[in-house]
């Protein structure tokens, strides 16, 4: 099993942390990982995206140019990377932030209210979390147990109090996901 992941949106909404989350969880269940940001100078506001590669196998490399999943969090995310998705791969996108949904027939498309749903909460900052329990539930390439361990490496300590409520964003985002061709 190799699954080689893109994860793209707006800097601020959590994606380089999601990546490291991911990475983190497939190096507990003993798999080979590799995990490369890009940004722009402007962090906050600004792109940012993180390719994960989790596999049973060595990782040859960091460098991707198609993808078996994209995670789109904004209008030119998805238009930058929905051509990058291999045939048969999967597409997922938050509905708060993407105008033109994917096109492609020949990809599975999922939608995930993550930013409806943290509002909704009233907490922002578990929208990456959301997300990336949508993630899991169609791509299991990790337990949630296994993210959680992951949690406790890749966050500092002082914010170790968060993790129930990030585990709990996780579960409720596995509800939250929609396929949608």
């Amino acid at each position: 099993m190799t699954e080689e992941i893109i994860i793209s949106g707006f800097g601020g909404q959590g994606v380089l942390s999601m990546g490291k989350i991911l990475a983190y969880a497939g190096i507990m269940e003993d798999k080979h990982v590799s995990w490369m940001p890009a940004y722009g100078p402007e962090q906050r506001g600004g792109t940012a995206n993180v390719t994960v590669i989790v596999s049973d196998e060595v990782v040859s490399s960091p460098i991707v140019s198609a993808y078996d999943t994209a995670i789109v969090l904004n209008q030119p995310s998805l238009e930058k990377f929905e051509p990058q998705v291999k045939p048969g791969g999967t597409i997922i996108y938050d509905g708060h932030s993407i105008i033109q949904p994917p096109k492609r027939d020949d990809i599975n498309v999922y939608r995930i209210d993550a930013m409806e749903e943290a509002a909704r909460t009233g907490n922002s900052k578990v929208f990456n979390m959301l997300v990336l329990g949508g993630f899991l539930k169609v791509r299991p390439i990790a337990t949630v147990e296994d993210v959680v361990k992951g949690l406790h490496k890749a966050l500092p300590e002082r914010h170790h109090k968060l993790i129930p409520m990030n585990e709990e964003a996780i579960r409720r985002g596995m509800e939250l996901i929609q396929k949608m061709n």
